[in-house]
């Protein structure tokens, strides 16, 4: 493992560092809280006047394409820059992560060049915004359990279904979707993909109202919606591939402690008084840091691998899975101790009264979407035993069955 930049590798990442200074604060221990995001609120203004600088400085779309606006350049220094920027205080990328992390890649690896030339620009400049239609009620870790159906008709796939818990419907323009087409083959090979507009009359979007408050995620239908076969990427039943090849990306692009994190819990605990003192002073209080810290350190060192394999040109293997499932577990324990310390405090969430803007309580209230969100941890648990212990895979019983014939005795 290197834990050094390259000379290369160092002036782009001094490049980085000098834009995000002219144009950023640098990150305080402050924590501000999340505002929600909705169509022409200050957030998304935000997020839309951020994602167009970046663009205009060469800083988006980094690993995609000059052809297609991109930057040509490599996954390490899109890793460099996503590390400098975590130093400043910008609006989340959550607006444009899965868009331009996950569905434009995908539709590069899959559309024709005409679309490209349509679709790039303008997600990459932030004036579009895309979402993944994939989880559903009955089909969530199990993604190729999926039900929605789409049944061809001359040019045309007519669309029938529901996707549950994608995060952005609500204000995102379009998405890639995946159907099944087939059920008479085994779950995996029977699977198509399309892109879609999220605006055309027979798409519904239902926001999912979470008990944080917030309403990130949504339920989607489609009744009898009409997709040109123009807007299939890859072959027809070869869905599961082309989906792999955004949740490759999706993989890549989780794993970031989320904030609260380990250094706010540290500040917060320095200054919130316990029995008279900084409550950082009590022995039981550092020793939950220290391993909250410990684990943290741990996940930081195993994506230094995944860099150090970018940084050779290397593909990072599914060690990346740790990341996400440590951070989230942790982000959760964290957040319900923070609370425990303010006593009755806890239960108070307006971020003009509660200790640290209320912060903890935010985090609490939406970490179990952590759990589940990008794979669940019962899911990258499966994948960190079988495929980076090399422990014996779960018995799939239909794996070879046809998908209409599932659950039949």
């Amino acid at each position: 493992m290197d834990l050094e930049d390259t000379k290369v590798e160092a002036e782009y990442r001094a490049r980085a560092r000098a834009f995000l200074e002219a144009n950023c604060e640098p990150r305080s221990g402050k924590i501000t809280p999340a505002e929600p995001y909705q169509p022409g609120t200050p957030a998304m203004q935000a997020a839309k006047a951020w994602q167009a600088k970046k663009a205009e400085a060469g800083f988006a779309g980094i690993r995609w394409p000059e052809k297609w606006g991109g930057q040509g350049g490599g996954a390490i220094q899109e890793v460099i820059y996503a590390q400098e920027e975590s130093r400043f205080n910008t609006p989340p990328r959550g607006v444009y992560e899965i868009g331009l992390g996950m569905c434009l890649p995908t539709m590069i690896a899959y559309a024709t060049d005409e679309q490209l030339e349509r679709y790039t620009g303008p997600a990459l400049r932030g004036e579009e915004i895309w979402c993944q239609l994939f989880s559903e009620p009955a089909a969530g870790s199990d993604l190729a359990g999926l039900r929605t159906r789409a049944v061809r008709d001359g040019d045309d796939w007519v669309i029938n279904g529901q996707k549950i818990w994608t995060s952005g419907a609500h204000f995102c323009d379009f998405a890639i979707l995946v159907t099944r087409t087939d059920p008479s083959v085994p779950k995996h090979k029977g699977l198509t993909m399309f892109f879609i507009d999220m605006h055309d009359p027979a798409v519904e979007v239902r926001p999912i109202h979470q008990m944080s408050g917030a309403s990130n995620f949504n339920e989607v239908f489609f009744t009898d919606l009409r997709v040109p076969d123009s807007q299939r990427l890859g072959a027809v039943g070869d869905g599961w591939r082309v989906a792999l090849t955004t949740l490759m990306n999706e993989r890549l692009a989780v794993g970031d402690e989320p904030r609260p994190d380990i250094e706010d819990l540290i500040a917060f605990v320095s200054d919130f008084p316990l029995n008279g003192k900084p409550a950082i002073e009590d022995p039981v209080v550092r020793d939950k840091v220290a391993d909250w810290y410990a684990r943290s350190q741990g996940v930081k060192n195993a994506r230094f691998r995944a860099i150090t394999a970018l940084s050779r040109g290397e593909t990072p293997g599914p060690g990346a899975s740790i990341g996400r499932l440590v951070n989230a577990i942790k982000q959760q324990e964290m957040a319900r101790f923070a609370l425990e310390l303010m006593g009755a405090g806890g239960i108070v969430s307006d971020p003009a009264m509660a200790p640290a803007q209320g912060a903890f309580q935010q985090s609490l209230l939406s970490s179990p979407g952590q759990r589940i969100a990008g794979g669940t941890s019962e899911i990258l648990r499966n994948i960190i035993a079988e495929r980076v212990l090399g422990l014996p895979g779960d018995v799939r019983v239909d794996k070879d069955v046809a998908f209409q014939d599932i659950g039949k005795a």
